[in-house]
């Protein structure tokens, strides 16, 4: 996780290469892990109209990095520059973990990275990459695709979901909803699947919500149903559905249930509670309900998770004591 190279040359998207610099190329002051080591690497200077970004390295260093981030190519029609598609290739073979942001993910595929694999990109796009590169999957309902090693994402905003994603799965959810807290991205995401990053809630005070959202995430070991919200909201069910889908792209009950997977994130990071207590604090009832649900969203079982982001979650501080990171 430490190094990460951005691949930069003519033609690729500003967008998304400020994307993966803001995620990569600074922790958040109450970030306390060690953070990741940026270098930009391409054949000259980049050139977005005005603006001008000065590469760190030749494309060859990208092979040195642990994760490699191609970011949107902007004519998909134009064949990628053969020396980047060589070099993401080789970095690919030498072992780093390789990420597509928007079109970028047509340069993963020249290179052949995405064969055999499922990818996304920009709905505008996914025709044109299923039609030139038959050997991938191309699935245009994501925000994004995690391969294990290969990634894909979606257009422009699903780039940051995908960088935050990488965060998560490097240091763990609460340090990435602290860089998503910086970010002010929305509260929540959804792409045809369960793929997220919660965040804070719509911070205007004369938001229809803004006082309904706290109030569930204290609550949240409760058995709330829509009518609840609806009563403390003080409103029909029929309108905070509407403010609800407005606000968050969701339904009242998806993002009841997205919360409560986060704070089981949490609980499993932070504690040594039992699963069937996190259950309990997630108002889940049931450890197979929470098993159930927590599979479906994630893609592991709550103890893999546990046993993966554990020792990413409390981490040794200077004087040697363990730190939990914060609670988003």
């Amino acid at each position: 996780m430490g190094s990460v190279a951005l691949a930069a040359t003519e033609g690729m998207l500003h967008f998304e290469l400020s994307v993966a610099m803001e995620v990569f190329g600074s922790a958040p002051a109450a970030v306390t892990v060690p953070w990741y080591d940026l270098t930009v690497c391409g054949t000259d200077t980049v050139r977005f109209g005005r603006f001008r970004l000065e590469p760190d390295h030749g494309l060859d260093r990208l092979r040195d990095a642990d994760t490699v981030i191609v970011a949107g190519w902007a004519d998909v029609d134009v064949d990628p520059p053969a020396e980047l598609v060589e070099a993401v290739r080789a970095a690919h073979a030498a072992g780093a973990r390789v990420a597509s942001l928007c079109t970028g993910a047509f340069v993963l595929a020249a290179a052949g990275v995405l064969d055999g694999l499922r990818a996304t990109t920009h709905w505008a796009h996914t025709d044109a990459l299923a039609a030139r590169y038959p050997a991938v999957e191309v699935d245009p309902d994501v925000l994004y695709v995690d391969n294990g090693s290969v990634f894909t994402s979606a257009g422009k905003a699903a780039a940051l979901d995908l960088c935050l994603h990488l965060v998560r799965l490097d240091h763990g959810s609460s340090v990435a909803n602290t860089v998503a807290r910086r970010l002010v991205v929305p509260p929540h995401r959804s792409g045809g699947q369960a793929q997220f990053v919660s965040a804070p809630v719509p911070a205007q005070d004369d938001h229809p919500l803004t006082a309904l959202f706290p109030w569930v995430i204290e609550r949240l070991d409760q058995p709330l149903t829509v009518e609840d919200l609806a009563r403390q909201a003080r409103m029909s069910s029929r309108h905070l559905s509407r403010h609800f889908r407005a606000a968050t792209g969701t339904t009242p009950l998806q993002w009841l249930l997205a919360q409560r997977i986060r704070h089981a994130q949490h609980l499993l990071e932070q504690t040594d509670d039992s699963v069937d207590a996190i259950a309990d604090s997630t108002g889940m009832g049931t450890a197979t309900t929470l098993r159930r649900h927590f599979n479906r969203t994630l893609g592991v079982p709550p103890d893999t998770y546990r046993r993966t982001f554990r020792a990413k979650a409390r981490r040794p501080g200077a004087d040697g004591r363990v730190t939990p990171t914060d609670r988003p």
